[in-house]
């Protein structure tokens, strides 16, 4: 683990989806208490759909996928290998401010995309980082909070080389008029997790820096 005067880094690998929520709410009981510092978790998951509080029946799998209900906001997504998942689990300065949080972790994202030269963007009223060109609006990253304790857990999916069929079962996020893309797909060659990785330790420290207690 690195550990900043702030923050602190944990790195957790390919990790089942429901072990990872158990390791979320051990840390938020003890960042919430004050028992460790703020903490980020960076890892991926086995292939899983979840689905936050606000999904419809009808955005869930059609073909019979499991799918793990679970407390955050928004609707139903896929976690999978090659998305890098983060979940930061911070003391925030103004827990009711919960559109400025997010926006604070899109502000980063799209700054991790800016390095490989990708053009992420925010679209108002949808969450997440999108990448908009003739193409049409392509989502790259989502995005599900939740704040219980004054402290945050859930957090983001950064697409970065991911099987992106998966997300043909759904509806991604609930939103049926726009696709979703990878960094792969946008730069049109391989990348992986850890080429990624170190650029979302930077960029999600500044951006968690301005809004944690």
């Amino acid at each position: 683990m690195n550990v900043s005067a702030a923050l602190a880094l944990q790195l957790g690998g390919l990790v089942e989806y429901e072990e990872a929520l158990a390791i979320q709410r051990r840390i938020h009981s003890d960042v919430s208490s004050g028992a460790r510092p703020n903490t980020l978790l960076l890892l991926e998951h086995p292939a899983v759909y979840t689905a936050g509080k606000r999904t419809l029946d009808a955005e869930r799998p059609h073909n019979g996928a499991p799918v793990i209900d679970v407390d955050r906001g928004g609707k139903i997504t896929w976690h999978g290998p090659g998305q890098l998942v983060g979940y930061p689990i911070v003391r925030l300065q103004n827990p009711h401010e919960l559109v400025g949080f997010v926006r604070e972790i899109e502000a980063g994202l799209i700054n991790v995309c800016q390095d490989f030269g990708i053009k992420g963007q925010r679209i108002a009223g949808r969450s997440g980082v999108w990448v908009c060109d003739e193409q049409g609006e392509r989502k790259i990253a989502a995005i599900g909070i939740r704040v219980a304790s004054g402290t945050s857990m859930h957090g983001f999916a950064l697409n970065v080389a991911p099987d992106l069929s998966a997300f043909s079962a759904i509806i991604p996020c609930g939103i049926a008029d726009a696709q979703v893309t990878s960094m792969e797909r946008e730069l049109g060659r391989a990348i992986t997790i850890e080429d990624v990785q170190p650029s979302v330790e930077r960029h999600l420290f500044d951006a968690l820096a301005k809004v944690s207690a």
